[in-house]
């Protein structure tokens, strides 16, 4: 398990990118769902060790991950939102030479390593291409591949999904939830269905601080008869604003759904709707923002 109490990051510009966040992660998919600045990233970099928290504990399996953060590397698998590889080298030959630099020294414990990891990335029949000529999501499995490196027991994926296409994106999504059913892995991340698909655990960021966690299951049946829509012209959204909880709009066919949480019925032509893990989100978003 792995245990954040009272963790903060100050950067020195005076910004405070994470805010007291403490948080128990059990072994398996757990999913952290946030908009672009919430701090998904700084956080996801300090459980990684790449920086230090200005204040807060880190715990994994009996690891002080701040006081021996090389004993967590060496149990880690991290694929950062961004990560470079050398372009005109084939996938074979990266893995190879990341394998010796995680540690593996044996040249048959090295290939029986590599090999495993590109038939379980579905990267086998490309092995030998050059890592410039694969496609995004290519790129991603790839980067899952390194991962995987040395079985780790903590594995964290930032925005691994963000550009792939549907069938990539499923692709990639299938093969996370292979990994995660014995290890701890975080997918941090701003897409609503990469959570709903995947986690049986979440937890919504936002402004630094942890807004909320549970199971995505009973976190919609919480919203049940909270969750009302209703058909509108654009012009109307703002006059509605200020008179309603609005927690989500989007267009269809021209019109505005408006999607608004209220305990009771809120009458004026509103009705009620089953509600989803977005509507979760952006409910728990617009309560944070006002609280703000």
């Amino acid at each position: 398990m792995l245990e954040l109490e009272n963790v903060s990051h100050v950067y020195p510009n005076g910004t405070r990118a994470l805010d007291g966040i403490t948080i128990s992660i059990p072994r398996g998919m757990f999913g952290l769902l946030g908009p672009n600045g919430a701090g998904k990233s700084t956080l996801m970099r300090t459980v990684a060790t790449l920086q230090t928290p200005t204040e807060g504990a880190i715990r994994f399996d009996g690891i002080d991950v701040i006081r021996e953060p090389e004993r967590l590397r060496m149990t880690l698998g991290y694929l950062p939102q961004d990560f470079g590889v050398y372009p005109r080298v084939s996938a074979y030959d990266m893995l190879d030479h990341l394998a010796v630099l995680k540690g593996i020294a044996s040249a048959a414990d090295r290939k029986e390593t590599v090999e495993a990891l590109l038939a379980q990335t579905n990267l086998w029949p490309v092995r030998k291409k050059a890592l410039t000529t694969y496609s995004g999501g290519m790129r991603q499995r790839f980067g899952i591949a390194q991962a995987l490196i040395g079985n780790p027991r903590l594995i964290v994926v930032d925005e691994p999904t963000a550009g792939l296409d549907p069938e990539e994106r499923n692709r990639f999504l299938n093969l996370l939830a292979e990994i995660g059913e014995n290890v701890v892995v975080i997918l941090s991340t701003h897409i609503v269905e990469d959570v709903s698909d995947l986690c049986p655990r979440m937890a919504v960021i936002a402004g630094g601080r942890i807004e909320m966690t549970g199971a995505p299951a009973e976190l919609i049946r919480q919203t049940s008869g909270t969750i009302w829509m209703k058909e509108i012209d654009r012009a109307e959204l703002e006059p509605l604003r200020e008179t309603r909880r609005v927690i989500s709009t989007r267009l269809f066919a021209g019109r505005t759904i408006v999607h608004i949480l209220s305990e009771g019925d809120p009458g004026d032509g509103f009705r009620p709707v089953e509600g989803s893990l977005a509507d979760v989100y952006f409910a728990t978003l617009a309560q944070s923002r006002r609280a703000a």
